[in-house]
């Protein structure tokens, strides 16, 4: 029987010439990782089974990215114990503040993860990865704990959905909206622990940064993991951040899959995501009734990369944040955070009223640095909008794109870009 790209993956990590859905395997491990939330329990868990090293230094990667730059002294406790333990295991890729960012997107700006490779992480979007043809998925600090001792990790292979690309974006449209127009069909249980595989010749017209959007949010369909075919454009990329070897995999012919489903990129407008559900999605034209909103947020591991701001500070050139309205821009790492100054975007957002941070994952998860108060609404371009998952309960999150964000941020409500007065 024929394998899917998933498939491929695993058996061949796991020492196998194939592999079924339902299977049961152990696999060997490329990368572990965890964050400043995830990792200390997986370091008690470590030694509380008495393991003394990790099973490859150079195979762990360690992350202080959700509450640092630390927010408080319980965050700085947590830090504090992922510094120790890298420095008592001699960690290569512990990344401290002033070099750390967050972690999705850190790790393949670092080469870190290639095509071919396995890869466990103690955060639900680990699943970004798939972008570069990798399988990568989220798992418990447990299994985190159990990966960082002996690197291998139990999978239970997963049966596949094929999402066949074609077409090319209109203005104004992203990953970002390819993914909740594929959530909004699915629902947040459509993939539920399958993978979510998309190939096709409009794959093409997806940029690298558009891949790893659209792999961030797999999980938010209920995927295991998503994965993309290595094309040359996912070449370059790994060729251009990585020296390490890597596999392409390709799905047979007579791969099976559960279901095919065409998606053509020029039928997909901007996407929003009401609450409190990703799935909740509408299109900026469906929106009858103005939604004012409290706060902005362009950054995290979904759209926190350069092109991101590139194209939010196009919107925001000779234009002002709309009065009240807090507008806050988080590069991803500290390499795109001098990328955006180099090229002029910090003043322009800046003097169009948005402040900028440090790299941090901070309000995506209602952690710092923008947290909401009751009853107040959110534009944000990170990948969660559940019931408080930026501060108070009773505060809502809507997902967007960065342009449809920094519209948004300018008008004072969710608006479309093309709303905005010609300059």
């Amino acid at each position: 029987m024929g394998m899917t790209m998933t498939q491929k993956i695993l058996a061949a990590h796991a020492g196998l010439s194939e592999v079924k859905p339902g299977d049961l395997i152990m696999a060997d491990l490329d990368l572990v990782l965890g964050n400043d939330i995830t990792a200390p329990v997986a370091i008690n868990v470590f030694k509380g089974i008495n393991a003394k090293t990790v099973f490859d230094k150079d195979k762990v990667a360690l992350v202080p990215d959700h509450f640092a730059p630390n927010k408080d002294i319980q965050a700085a406790e947590q830090c504090k114990m992922m510094r120790q333990f890298a420095g008592e295991q001699d960690i290569t890729n512990y990344f401290e503040v002033g070099e750390m960012g967050v972690e999705h997107a850190l790790l393949p700006e670092k080469g870190l993860v290639v095509a071919g490779d396995l890869v466990i992480g103690a955060d639900s979007h680990t699943c970004t990865y798939g972008a570069l043809g990798a399988f990568s998925t989220g798992v418990g600090s447990t299994d985190m704990a159990a990966g960082m001792a002996t690197g291998k990790a139990w999978f239970k292979i997963p049966a596949a959905i094929k999402f066949n690309i074609t077409g090319k974006m209109n203005q104004y449209v992203s990953g970002k909206d390819v993914i909740l127009h594929i959530i909004g069909m699915i629902g947040v249980d459509g993939a539920l622990y399958q993978s979510m595989e998309f190939v096709g010749e409009g794959i093409a017209n997806l940029t690298i940064d558009d891949r790893f959007t659209i792999a961030n949010m797999a999980i938010e369909a209920g995927a295991k993991n998503g994965i993309f075919i290595v094309d040359d454009q996912t070449i370059d990329y790994i060729k251009a951040h990585s020296s390490k070897e890597f596999t392409v995999y390709t799905a047979d012919e007579d791969a099976q899959y559960e279901r095919t489903i065409e998606i053509n990129l020029s039928t997909i407008k901007p996407t929003v995501a009401f609450p409190h559900l990703p799935e909740n999605t509408k299109t900026t034209d469906e929106i009858t009734e103005p939604v004012i909103i409290d706060q902005v947020v362009i950054g995290s591991c979904t759209n926190g990369r350069l092109s991101d701001f590139a194209k939010a500070a196009k919107i925001f050139e000779g234009r002002k944040v709309a009065k009240g309205i807090r507008t806050l821009i988080i590069p991803a790492t500290q390499k795109i955070y001098l990328q955006c100054m180099e090229l002029g975007y910090f003043k322009t957002f800046v003097e169009a009223g948005a402040t900028v941070s440090a790299p941090t994952c901070g309000p995506c998860l209602g952690g710092h640095m923008g947290i909401l108060a009751s009853g107040e609404r959110c534009v944000a371009t990170t990948n969660r909008n559940f019931v408080g998952r930026m501060g108070h309960v009773d505060s809502e999150v809507y997902l967007a794109n960065p342009e449809v964000a920094a519209a948004s941020a300018i008008l004072g409500r969710i608006a479309d870009p093309s709303e905005l007065p010609k300059l």
